[in-house]
């Protein structure tokens, strides 16, 4: 009996062990999902770390919803600076293709993202919790997602003197950044504007407060690349 007692005491200890191994890689990489808007800003509105504290805060709230293992990156273009080339929003987020928290295929490919085919909506644009974003009409209006980009994809060049990148993500303050509706609804008197989910207009200034003027809660656009 006290042999017995003991090898089942520690098959009981071996199968906890699995269970417990099994739920953290659960809790890192078991989400299919691998698109998503983010559910909150940084807290520094248009200063994100720059690109790479943007894609750091993309991995962390993918991590949180259990999609950690997948390498994920910010929808952000950003202007030649310091001897450093512009970056394009496009070529940073893979080939393809994305699905939201709720397992819909948003785009098959780069070139499907960035066409009229494209799934991108807000009813199909959620946050990584799989919640809708408030739009355009709502009680509050956040559907002003942070991108610096054409509705190509490629940087929104801004002319002389000008930002659309809140300078290259490290502004909290004054700048602007292009932004896309990701409801697809605005008060643009340029009806495509209105309708892109990457690129309709720039904002106030890049503080929180500012980005709140015109309808924006500092949200990002996260793809995962593989």
């Amino acid at each position: 009996m006290p042999s017995r007692f003991i090898l089942s005491t520690g098959a009981a200890v071996a199968a906890a062990a699995l269970i417990v191994g099994c739920g953290a890689m659960g809790s890192s990489g078991g989400n299919p999902m691998s698109f998503f808007i983010t559910s909150a800003n940084p807290g520094k509105g248009g200063d994100l770390g720059g690109l790479a504290g943007a894609d750091r805060f993309c991995q962390s709230l993918a991590t949180s919803a259990g999609a950690g293992n997948k390498a994920w990156r910010a929808y952000l273009s950003t202007a030649a600076a310091n001897g450093q080339p512009a970056v394009n929003a496009r070529d940073r987020i893979g080939t393809g293709p994305w699905t939201n928290a709720k397992g819909v295929v948003v785009a098959t490919s780069v070139a499907d993202l960035h066409s009229a085919n494209a799934k991108v909506g807000k009813d199909t644009s959620l946050t990584e919790k799989g919640e809708v974003v408030s739009g355009f009409g709502d009680p509050v209006n956040r559907h002003d997602i942070l991108t610096g980009s054409r509705s190509d994809g490629t940087l929104a060049v801004p002319d002389p003197g000008k930002d659309t990148t809140c300078g290259n993500w490290t502004q909290s303050d004054g700048g602007s950044a292009i932004v896309g509706h990701h409801d697809h609804k605005g008060t643009n008197p340029d009806p495509v504007a209105n309708a892109s989910w990457n690129s309709s207009h720039g904002t106030r200034g890049c503080s929180v407060d500012q980005l709140k003027m015109s309808g924006s809660a500092g949200l990002m656009y996260c793809f995962a690349t593989n």
